[in-house]
């Protein structure tokens, strides 16, 4: 497995993993703006500019993109960001990471994989506590979460989606 950040060779399995989670109603965590791009040069080019604080577009923190791609066959498999920084509804609701399993390679343990492989990037990046949130509900997220050494701090509500979210630390000081 490898992180890869998003990359015009790869527009083809962009389209097919957006596609993916349209056709099984899903959201798109961590995926920054795929749902609302639906061509992947596009997406590409906006994962580009919401990496530079110079050029993030208003309203938005510096953020970076991955994909995390299946080596032997070149398939994306998941996708991941982490944003530099909080802005006020991060800090509260939305974290450092978020993250998503295509819905077809779910259960086989990418997740958490896809985690671990990201927190060295964090720690490049000078954040040392990483904030993680997930549904209450989600099981799946919550045990990747606790695997990677997340630690729960509370629940909270938020409006805007009427959702209940559970909020963990992973702590990166050396």
């Amino acid at each position: 497995m490898m992180l890869v950040e998003p990359a015009a060779e790869y527009a083809q399995q962009i389209s097919a993993y957006r596609k993916e989670f349209l056709d099984h109603g899903d959201s798109m965590d961590g995926t920054g703006a795929l749902r609302r791009l639906d061509n992947p040069r596009d997406w590409i080019r906006h994962s580009v500019l919401c990496k530079d604080p110079a050029t993030v577009p208003e309203g938005l923190v510096p953020a970076t993109q991955y994909m995390f791609v299946r080596e032997e066959d070149r398939k994306i498999v998941g996708m991941i960001q982490i944003r530099h920084y909080f802005n006020p509804y991060l800090e509260k609701f939305g974290g450092h990471i978020g993250y998503s399993v295509a819905p077809g390679e779910r259960r086989k343990g990418y997740a958490s994989e896809m985690l671990k492989a990201v927190l060295p990037k964090c720690r490049e990046l000078g954040i040392r506590k990483v904030l993680i949130t997930c549904l209450s509900d989600n099981e799946g997220s919550r045990k990747t979460i606790l695997k990677n050494g997340g630690i729960y701090e509370s629940t909270v509500y938020e409006p805007d989606e009427k959702e209940i979210l559970e909020r963990y630390w992973i702590d990166l000081a050396d």
